[in-house]
């Protein structure tokens, strides 16, 4: 199971009015997600990095059936919320806390949100789709009032199906969020420059 590990850049939670909370892929770490903030706008964030254990937030495919994955995905999205509820006790409103992953952190991020759907400043899924080996919309409960939402993966990605991509992207707009998919032909599995700037401009340009 999951235990509490952040780790935290930027300005310190009491003097900032934004949180981006980051979530590492599958083998990354927390540092290595920080390390996104040389190149995104956030210089007026608190930043927020959950560490899973081993490096890994579930041991299969985020297509795998969720029974597959248990008890480490249930652990995994408890982590994440809560991290928002700690942010948001400590008088950050919901509106100014953003949520990014990477691959297997942007799929948790995805279905994270999704089961607590809440005005949101921003959700990144760098790479990403809503878990399982089909998607079960009756763990999806709230509204994202318009939370943006990017998603972006490559087309064909060895790990993310661009149909999974199309799949998430109807369901987060049926709760209310305004999403935007960047598919790029033939994109490695990494994150690309053109990813970060679609954010800086879309997403942290007016945060």
């Amino acid at each position: 199971m999951h235990k509490r590990n952040i780790v935290e850049a930027g300005l310190k939670i009491e003097e900032a009015t934004k949180v981006m909370i980051m979530m590492h892929g599958r083998g990354g770490d927390a540092r290595g997600m920080l390390s996104l903030n040389e190149y995104l706008n956030l210089k007026d964030f608190a930043l927020l990095a959950p560490q899973a254990i081993n490096n890994t937030w579930y041991p299969y495919s985020f297509m795998a059936s969720v029974s597959a994955n248990e008890p480490w995905l249930s652990s995994a999205i408890s982590t994440v919320h809560a991290l928002i509820n700690e942010v948001m006790e400590k008088g950050i409103a919901s509106e100014n806390i953003y949520l990014l992953g990477f691959s297997q952190g942007a799929c948790l991020t995805l279905e994270s949100a999704a089961r607590k759907a809440q005005r949101y400043g921003g959700i990144i899924a760098l790479t990403g789709g809503l878990i399982g080996e089909s998607i079960d919309t009756s763990n999806y409960e709230g509204n994202f009032m318009g939370t943006p939402i990017a998603i972006s993966s490559g087309d064909p990605d060895p790990h993310i199906p661009v149909s999974r991509v199309h799949d998430s992207t109807r369901i987060l707009k049926g709760l209310g969020a305004e999403v935007t998919e960047m598919i790029y032909p033939g994109k490695q599995h990494t994150i690309i420059e053109d990813e970060i700037n679609w954010i800086n401009k879309n997403i942290l340009a007016t945060s």
